[in-house]
């Protein structure tokens, strides 16, 4: 991480900055920023800020200012690193890895609209940034412009024909946009490029569930629970997907699995009360109804309706 940041920050400003302070400060500032990083590689993230901070007291050095945005984010002070790194494209304008941190940042804070406004200036930059087009495709697809949100995922492909990521998100926006049979190869296509992550599996088989492929659901439910048994939203679709296709007793067993191994999952016992109750177990399902109000007694609504997975954020900070 230290060596990324270091290359990702770096800037020739550092040379001319070093030269305008005195050796006493030189030392100071060297002390308190690899005092800095050393405590942030052992996990010391406050310690850190507070070294990073020190440092840039003596010297507005752009290197350290990148670190001290990754230790902001790690403690999710959004703010702070939101503002240093705005800093950072006021000392270099035309840096792309501070807006693409930027971006990330916007993200973390739910403002997809100025994530988008910097996914296009990042652009205007160099329009062959694979990641600018798939963080300006992603922005889109949080503010519902799905159909340019599907052109700028494109793009992105086009540049990087193996963006596992990109190939993801699109498969997501298409079956947003109620083509499964267009999500169909961008998720086999991301799954052939990355075959043990989980969430592929698990959007395909919602797609497949779109396409009335019943038994290929099936198949994609159980590759999930085999790759992570923790993996509480494949328990609840695939319960979900049990129920409504009338294998109730097979939906009972897998709640009981989940529940065996998560046994606060208030959630699971919802949908295993509402089996029980479909199979003629009205006391069982009364019990399984009561234990999952007592679980989760501020929320009667969400347990009723079938998980839905959120891919959104699932390669944040990877795809550089």
């Amino acid at each position: 991480m230290g060596n990324f940041f270091k290359s990702l920050f770096s800037s020739s400003r550092e040379d001319s900055a070093t030269e305008s302070i005195s050796k006493a400060d030189k030392k100071n500032f060297d002390i308190f920023k690899y005092d800095g990083l050393r405590a942030q590689r052992i996990g010391q993230v406050p310690y850190a800020i507070k070294c990073f901070r020190e440092a840039l007291e003596i010297q507005e050095d752009f290197e350290t200012m990148g670190y001290l945005v990754t230790a902001y984010i790690n403690v999710h002070e959004f703010e702070e690193a939101l503002s240093l790194s705005t800093r950072m494209i006021e000392l270099e304008p035309e840096s792309v890895p501070s807006y693409l941190t930027r971006i990330q940042i916007l993200f973390l804070m739910d403002k997809e609209q100025e994530a988008l406004t910097d996914c296009l200036r990042v652009i205007e930059l160099d329009d062959a940034n694979h990641a600018a087009w798939y963080l300006s495709g992603k922005a889109k697809k949080l503010t519902k412009v799905l159909k340019e949100a599907v052109t700028d995922l494109s793009k992105a492909i086009e540049l990087k024909d193996d963006f596992t990521e990109a190939y993801l998100l699109r498969a997501e926006v298409f079956v947003e946009l109620n083509e499964a049979e267009n999500a169909l190869p961008d998720i086999e296509k991301a799954i052939e490029l990355a075959p043990e992550e989980e969430a592929s599996y698990l959007l395909r088989a919602r797609i497949h569930e779109k396409l009335n492929d019943i038994s290929a659901a099936v198949d994609d439910y159980k590759q999930v629970l085999e790759l992570n048994p923790f993996n509480t939203d494949a328990f609840l679709a695939f319960g979900s997907l049990l129920i409504n296709t009338g294998e109730l007793a097979k939906a009972v067993e897998l709640f009981d699995e989940a529940i065996e191994i998560k046994p606060d999952f208030a959630e699971a016992y919802n949908k295993r009360g509402k089996a029980k109750k479909m199979l003629g177990d009205n006391e069982g399902a009364e019990e399984d109804i009561k234990k999952s109000q007592e679980l989760n007694p501020d929320d009667d609504t969400k347990s009723t309706e079938t998980s839905k997975p959120n891919f959104d954020d699932m390669y944040k900070g990877g795809i550089f």
